[in-house]
């Protein structure tokens, strides 16, 4: 096990509590503090507004770290002062709790400093390891995913009291301490990574082999098909006013990615000649894992729903009376504490007993069978909202159905997918793949904006409405079902993907 990996592990630790910490608190404290202007009607649809948006904003920017990463940086820069930058958005939450544009300012500055060290963090990790040692790649990858949820696991039991107990910059500045502490531990490695020098001004990278798929000797269906995203993505442009800023580059931004890929993939031997074979060959790997993150993406509105909708509903249940238990925030805890139960059980006897019973958990299969788990937590929880909606009285210790169901799928996604997106990609290209895999979270938040904005159509919500049932419920069941036809999706594609091995050679 290479030296290095505890100076990368405690950094994750310290700054995955530092990020929930400030995350599972700030539904509520938007709701309770910062947008107490609003009229008490509109404050929880604004504060879940604003919760998914700055999400949408941390898994958008790895495109700007994965970039700098393979570029000019290197992962090992990149994360150190991204992560400075991170440090500063952290201590601003803090001192501006009273102080509308500065939180939001901070509120940015974490959303660049955090989402832009990610592609970088995890790829940083696999390239520790090479061919000699990469068996134990997938223990250190179960590992870094451990300990992401050990510190989830304690910022979620232990933040959301400070800020009922009337300590705002307490419940932010906690957090704001570990991530400088996150910064110096990473920096104190510095000596010990293995660095993989950034590939600089590649003439056969990712972006310049797509461009010459898309314009050399001349155009062809492809590259229609690619202007088509460019129209259609300034034709997006046109609901700045009703999706937000945020939302609606990212949804132009989606649109552009989305048909200039497929453009790519129907032209992309068109490349060979211009490029070497690896770097054609390289760009088609990464196109063929898009479209299984693609079926990805409403995993994470699902998952990304835990700390936005989920605690809305459970803040109209009953507490348990438990002296420890104080709001309904500290549900978010039961999330990390599964994860860190899940990934052992699943790797010593849930993977055994079913090789024994000649079934293979193969990466794709686990994938595939965790997007429909989140859909079954998702009928359950709906069905909770239902009892509500009829004004009965329901104990929010229900919600630990949800939470298994849905922390069962995101270790079959989340830690799988890490690993799974590393081992795809060509050396030079891991940095924009793992952007990707982030990038696909902002397009799963992306589905949750559209549909609170659907919903809020006064048609629409008539006809909910005569129907009997609740906006709210209606919604869950909607996500539900999004889930199970992404689920078969990715399964029919995966059935005809082939794997690949990209670890680098000792």
């Amino acid at each position: 096990m290479p030296r290095q990996i505890p100076f990368i592990i405690g950094n994750e630790a310290c700054e995955r509590f530092s990020f929930y910490g400030m995350r599972n608190v700030l539904t509520n404290f938007l709701v309770g503090y910062l947008l107490l202007s609003f009229a008490e009607a509109e404050r929880q649809p604004a504060a879940k507004e604003v919760f998914h948006v700055f999400v949408m904003g941390v898994y958008f920017f790895p495109l700007l770290g994965g970039w700098l990463s393979d570029r000019f940086l290197g992962k090992y820069r990149t994360i150190f002062w991204l992560s400075l930058v991170y440090c500063a958005g952290q201590a601003l939450l803090a001192l501006s709790t009273g102080w509308k544009d500065g939180f939001y300012a901070g509120l940015f500055l974490i959303a660049l400093g955090s989402g832009g060290i990610k592609p970088c963090v995890s790829a940083f990790v696999g390239d520790q390891f090479d061919q000699s040692n990469k068996h134990l790649a997938k223990l250190v990858f179960d590992a870094f995913y451990f300990i992401i949820n050990f510190g989830s696991f304690f910022a979620s039991l232990l933040m959301p009291p400070l800020l009922k107990a009337g300590h705002p910059v307490w419940a932010f500045g906690v957090p704001a301490i570990l991530m400088a502490v996150s910064t110096v531990v990473f920096w104190a490695g510095r000596r010990k990574y293995v660095h993989v020098p950034p590939a600089g001004a590649d003439p056969n990278g990712f972006l310049q082999v797509c461009l010459t798929v898309l314009f050399r000797k001349g155009l062809h269906a492809g590259s229609y098909l690619a202007l088509g995203g460019v129209v259609g993505a300034v034709g997006a442009l046109l609901l700045w006013s009703a999706l937000g800023a945020v939302a609606t580059v990212c949804l132009a931004l989606v649109l552009l990615l989305t048909l200039g890929g497929v453009g790519v993939w129907l032209g992309v031997e068109r490349a060979r000649g211009a490029h070497p074979d690896e770097d054609v060959d390289g760009v088609k790997a990464v196109l063929r894992v898009l479209v299984l993150f693609a079926c990805v993406t409403p995993f994470w509105s699902l998952f990304d729903q835990k700390a936005s909708t989920w605690i809305l509903q459970a803040k109209a249940m009953a507490l348990p009376g438990w002296s420890w238990f104080t709001t309904a925030s500290q549900m978010q805890a039961l999330n990390p504490l599964l994860v860190m139960l899940l990934i052992p059980f699943n790797n010593l006897v849930l993977y055994p007993a079913l090789r024994k019973a000649g079934v293979e958990p193969t990466p794709l299969r686990r994938m595939g069978l965790g997007i429909a788990f989140s859909g079954l937590a998702w009928i359950v929880v709906g069905s909770f909202q239902l009892v509500l909606d009829q004004k009965q009285p329901l104990s929010i210790l229900w919600q630990i159905a949800p939470y298994a169901l849905l922390t069962f799928g995101e270790v079959l996604v989340s830690a799988t997918g890490l690993e799974f997106a590393y081992s795809q990609a060509p050396a030079r290209m891991k940095g924009v793949l793992m952007a990707f895999w982030s990038l696909s979270v902002t397009v799963g938040n992306l589905w949750v904006l559209l549909v609170n904005s659907s919903v809020k159509h006064p048609a629409i919500t008539a006809a909910i409405e005569a129907k009997g049932w609740g906006v709210v419920a209606t919604q869950m069941y909607f996500f539900a079902g999004f889930a199970f036809v992404a689920a078969a999706a990715f399964g029919l594609y995966a059935r005809r993907y082939t794997l690949v091995d990209y670890y680098r050679k000792a």
